[in-house]
């Protein structure tokens, strides 16, 4: 025992106090020496230490979005974007500097003309660039004056390709910057209520919808918007990229709507013209015969020439998105949109997914036997000398060439060119007839236009 003979109680106990709070002592160096270590490795392992100093370097690049209930953040990131917007518009040309920007090029430009094309060449080039201003400065490149470069024996690019290059890009950056602004979440997408936004705002600048009524606005922008999300959202990821809106022609079909003068015919190509978006929600109505809003499987066998196979038309409804086995309008537009474009790839997507039953990638033969049964049966029906599998299958094959000869994929499909016919022998009865009969149909319509010729003349 530590109690020496003759110590007294209170000296033992200061002794054991003593070493007590060396003890303590020790325990707190080791923790703040582990610490210390700690901090040391992690900084260096975390690119903070003087170990490589090059990690100072990086900027920062990613910042973490706030979140829904930090309010403050959200405004002035909106806030930030807004501005960030303002100051691109204004680095944009406007119509007096686009005048401008017309005036130097017809003032530099050099002979000879060719046709009724005026011409400048590379010098003169670099001059009006010097002379338009600093906004100008980017379309004044080597690389943009190559791009225009085609056959001109003196080396010069026609002014008014030029000139349409400007106004073509001008345009991009206007219409980018005008979309970003319905982008709420500032990520460079829109989603399907940021583009409906757009589009209801955009009707009263459209002179060609001006004799739309508001109460079917709503069904318009859902008509435009399916198209946009059909084909540049394959995914249905329920965002399309503004980058894509803009590569695609279809911002192009919904702005030609300005021309006051424009053609019927071009109205009636044109998906988001009136008269097409009435045919399309016309032929709704129609097809909703109990008039609730909503298409069963029997209105909607009515569709076209009424020859859908009943087998195609149970796919449609157990794949598609339908309220208490009907289908809204919205669904009813996807399904219009792809038999409409059956060449397009989203289309013959949405037609696959429909053919692949077991969902496993591709059609066998089971699967293309399961689907022209239909056919026959309706050829049958109609009194038709039914068609012998066998025969169309190889048909099909010959048409499609599968990589693998069981199987035909999607991208067979689509990379064959004849996809649209093989889901037309398979889906419709019409579409199969008129396959069959194709020799038959091109001589008439030769002989139409040979009795129109001599009609002429």
């Amino acid at each position: 025992m530590e109690n020496k003979k003759g110590d007294h109680w209170s000296d033992v106990l200061k002794r054991r106090q003593e070493k007590a709070s060396k003890a303590e002592r020790s325990e707190e160096d080791k923790k703040a020496e582990e610490t210390e270590l700690f901090t040391k490795f992690y900084t260096e392992w975390k690119g903070g230490g003087h170990k490589d100093k090059s990690y100072n370097n990086i900027p920062r690049f990613y910042y973490k979005l706030p979140a829904e209930d930090e309010i403050l953040l959200q405004k002035l990131r909106e806030e930030s974007r807004a501005v960030f917007l303002q100051r691109k518009s204004r680095e944009l040309l406007d119509n007096e500097e686009l005048q401008n920007l017309w005036f130097l090029l017809d003032k530099h430009q050099v002979p000879p003309i060719t046709g009724d094309e005026a011409m400048i060449s590379y010098e003169a080039y670099l001059q009006v660039g010097e002379k338009a201003g600093p906004k100008c400065k980017k379309f004044f490149t080597a690389r943009v004056y190559a791009k225009l470069l085609h056959s001109d024996p003196y080396g010069r690019i026609s002014i008014m390709q030029f000139f349409n290059y400007v106004m073509r890009k001008v345009w991009l950056h206007q219409t980018r910057i005008g979309l970003s602004l319905y982008d709420v979440a500032g990520q460079g997408h829109l989603r399907e209520s940021d583009l409906e936004n757009y589009i209801l705002e955009l009707i009263p600048t459209l002179p060609q919808l001006d004799g739309l009524e508001k109460s079917f606005y709503s069904f318009y922008v859902c008509t435009a918007v399916r198209k946009f999300f059909f084909f540049l959202d394959p995914l249905r990821t329920g965002k399309i990229k503004i980058q894509d809106i803009l590569a695609c022609s279809f911002l192009d079909d919904l702005l030609e709507l300005r021309d006051e003068e424009l053609s019927k015919e071009s109205q009636e190509s044109n998906w988001f013209s009136a008269p097409s978006a009435l045919r399309v929600y016309g032929q709704y109505l129609n097809l909703d015969k109990d008039h609730n809003g909503m298409l069963s499987k029997e209105e909607l066998s009515r569709y076209g020439t009424a020859t859908l196979t009943s087998v195609f038309l149970d796919r449609v409804f157990q794949e598609c998105l339908t309220y208490d086995g009907e289908m809204d309008y919205k669904t009813y537009l996807d399904f219009v949109l792809a038999l409409e474009n059956r060449k397009e790839p989203a289309a013959l997507q949405y037609i696959f997914k429909l053919l692949d039953m077991e969902n496993q990638g591709y059609l066998n033969v089971f699967s293309l036997n399961y689907f022209f049964r239909a056919i026959q049966e309706q050829m049958k029906v109609h009194a038709q000398e039914p068609v012998s599998f066998q025969d169309v299958k190889d048909e099909i094959y010959d048409m499609v060439k599968p990589k693998d000869p069981y199987k035909i994929t999607l991208q067979d499909l689509v990379t064959c060119c004849q996809g649209d016919t093989v889901v037309s022998i398979l889906i419709d009865l019409n579409g199969f007839w008129s396959y069959e009969n194709r020799e038959v149909l091109v001589a008439n319509d030769n002989g139409s236009s040979n009795a129109a010729d001599s009609d002429d003349t």
